[in-house]
Protein backbone atom coordinates (compact mmCIF):
# COMPACT_ATOMS: atom_id res chain seq x y z
CA UNK A 1 0.00 0.00 0.00
CA UNK A 2 1.56 3.49 -1.32
CA UNK A 3 0.20 6.28 1.13
CA UNK A 4 0.28 9.67 -0.26
CA UNK A 5 0.59 12.64 1.53
CA UNK A 6 -0.41 16.04 1.03
CA UNK A 7 -3.60 17.87 -0.46
CA UNK A 8 -4.86 17.36 -4.12
CA UNK A 9 -5.84 20.33 -5.96
CA UNK A 10 -9.45 19.57 -5.86
CA UNK A 11 -9.20 19.61 -2.11
CA UNK A 12 -7.53 23.16 -2.24
CA UNK A 13 -9.85 24.61 -4.54
CA UNK A 14 -13.11 23.29 -2.69
CA UNK A 15 -11.39 24.89 0.53
CA UNK A 16 -10.48 28.24 -1.10
CA UNK A 17 -14.10 28.39 -2.22
CA UNK A 18 -15.24 27.85 1.25
CA UNK A 19 -13.16 30.66 2.62
CA UNK A 20 -14.46 32.52 0.00
CA UNK A 21 -18.57 31.36 0.12
CA UNK A 22 -17.61 32.54 4.48
CA UNK A 23 -16.30 36.14 3.58
CA UNK A 24 -18.58 36.94 1.18
CA UNK A 25 -21.20 36.55 4.03
CA UNK A 26 -19.45 37.86 7.09
CA UNK A 27 -17.96 41.03 5.36
CA UNK A 28 -21.25 42.90 4.41
CA UNK A 29 -22.34 42.14 7.89
CA UNK A 30 -18.78 44.26 9.73
CA UNK A 31 -19.81 47.71 10.26
CA UNK A 32 -18.58 50.50 7.79
CA UNK A 33 -18.55 53.97 8.42
CA UNK A 34 -16.78 57.16 8.96
CA UNK A 35 -13.38 56.77 11.43
CA UNK A 36 -12.34 59.50 13.92
CA UNK A 37 -9.77 60.41 11.54
CA UNK A 38 -12.07 60.82 8.90
CA UNK A 39 -14.05 62.69 11.06
CA UNK A 40 -11.46 64.94 11.75
CA UNK A 41 -10.61 65.12 8.35
CA UNK A 42 -14.00 66.74 7.18
CA UNK A 43 -13.94 68.98 10.14
CA UNK A 44 -10.78 70.45 8.68
CA UNK A 45 -12.22 70.25 5.23
CA UNK A 46 -14.99 72.27 6.42
CA UNK A 47 -12.56 74.87 8.22
CA UNK A 48 -9.76 75.15 5.18
CA UNK A 49 -13.49 76.12 3.04
CA UNK A 50 -14.52 78.42 5.59
CA UNK A 51 -11.15 80.17 6.09
CA UNK A 52 -10.84 80.26 2.13
CA UNK A 53 -14.17 82.21 1.54
CA UNK A 54 -12.94 84.38 4.56
CA UNK A 55 -9.91 85.11 2.80
CA UNK A 56 -11.69 85.34 -0.72
CA UNK A 57 -13.65 88.50 0.55
CA UNK A 58 -10.98 90.24 2.13
CA UNK A 59 -9.08 89.89 -0.89
CA UNK A 60 -11.87 90.71 -3.08
CA UNK A 61 -13.41 93.33 -1.18
CA UNK A 62 -16.47 91.87 -1.25
CA UNK A 63 -19.41 90.08 0.75
CA UNK A 64 -19.00 86.28 0.59
CA UNK A 65 -21.44 83.89 2.07
CA UNK A 66 -20.99 80.07 3.06
CA UNK A 67 -23.78 78.18 2.38
CA UNK A 68 -24.52 75.28 4.85
CA UNK A 69 -27.43 73.00 4.15
CA UNK A 70 -27.82 70.22 7.46
CA UNK A 71 -30.74 68.55 5.66
CA UNK A 72 -28.74 67.85 2.60
CA UNK A 73 -25.74 67.37 4.22
CA UNK A 74 -23.33 70.03 2.49
CA UNK A 75 -21.34 72.96 3.18
CA UNK A 76 -20.90 75.23 -0.24
CA UNK A 77 -18.46 77.93 -0.71
CA UNK A 78 -19.54 81.14 -1.54
CA UNK A 79 -15.94 82.03 -3.58
CA UNK A 80 -15.72 78.94 -5.64
CA UNK A 81 -18.48 76.90 -5.72
CA UNK A 82 -17.44 73.90 -4.18
CA UNK A 83 -19.30 71.30 -2.43
CA UNK A 84 -18.25 69.71 0.70
CA UNK A 85 -20.44 66.65 1.03
CA UNK A 86 -20.62 64.89 4.72
CA UNK A 87 -21.49 61.29 4.62
CA UNK A 88 -24.73 60.39 6.05
CA UNK A 89 -23.33 57.87 9.53
CA UNK A 90 -22.20 61.86 10.41
CA UNK A 91 -24.33 63.92 12.19
CA UNK A 92 -24.24 67.58 11.10
CA UNK A 93 -25.63 70.17 13.27
CA UNK A 94 -25.01 74.56 12.73
CA UNK A 95 -25.68 76.81 14.85
CA UNK A 96 -25.96 80.41 12.97
CA UNK A 97 -26.89 83.58 13.42
CA UNK A 98 -30.75 84.08 12.44
CA UNK A 99 -30.17 87.36 11.04
CA UNK A 100 -27.03 89.44 9.61
CA UNK A 101 -26.43 92.14 8.50
CA UNK A 102 -29.88 93.74 8.08
CA UNK A 103 -31.09 90.44 6.26
CA UNK A 104 -32.22 86.83 7.22
CA UNK A 105 -29.92 84.32 7.67
CA UNK A 106 -29.77 81.16 9.42
CA UNK A 107 -28.85 78.58 6.31
CA UNK A 108 -25.24 80.46 5.49
CA UNK A 109 -22.05 82.55 7.30
CA UNK A 110 -21.66 86.05 5.55
CA UNK A 111 -17.74 86.90 5.62
CA UNK A 112 -17.29 90.73 4.65
CA UNK A 113 -14.74 93.22 3.47
CA UNK A 114 -13.48 94.13 6.73
CA UNK A 115 -12.79 90.53 8.03
CA UNK A 116 -16.02 90.25 10.27
CA UNK A 117 -18.62 87.88 9.79
CA UNK A 118 -21.86 86.54 10.71
CA UNK A 119 -20.04 83.96 12.76
CA UNK A 120 -21.57 80.37 13.76
CA UNK A 121 -20.94 77.03 14.80
CA UNK A 122 -21.04 73.66 12.65
CA UNK A 123 -20.75 70.51 14.53
CA UNK A 124 -19.42 67.19 13.02
CA UNK A 125 -20.07 64.17 14.95
CA UNK A 126 -20.52 60.75 15.26
CA UNK A 127 -20.16 57.88 17.87
CA UNK A 128 -19.30 59.69 20.65
CA UNK A 129 -16.75 61.73 19.15
CA UNK A 130 -16.77 65.04 17.32
CA UNK A 131 -15.28 67.91 16.44
CA UNK A 132 -17.08 71.81 15.83
CA UNK A 133 -15.61 74.16 13.31
CA UNK A 134 -16.01 77.83 15.03
CA UNK A 135 -16.39 80.89 13.10
CA UNK A 136 -15.88 83.91 14.90
CA UNK A 137 -18.58 86.82 13.71
CA UNK A 138 -15.80 89.78 15.17
CA UNK A 139 -12.74 88.66 13.41
CA UNK A 140 -14.15 85.94 10.70
CA UNK A 141 -11.44 83.78 12.10
CA UNK A 142 -12.00 79.93 11.72
CA UNK A 143 -11.05 77.09 14.60
CA UNK A 144 -11.74 73.62 14.96
CA UNK A 145 -12.43 72.44 18.22
CA UNK A 146 -12.48 68.50 19.16
CA UNK A 147 -15.77 67.81 21.69
CA UNK A 148 -17.30 64.61 23.25
CA UNK A 149 -20.71 64.18 21.75
CA UNK A 150 -23.35 62.89 24.19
Amino acid sequence: MSSEEGFTLLETVCVMAIVAILAAIILPAIPSGTSQPRLEAYAVQTATLLKADHDAAIRRRTQITTGINASSRSVRSGATGYVLRIPADVRLDAALASTCNGRASGTSIDFFASGMSCGGTIALSRSGVGYQVRVNWLTGGVEVVPVNAL
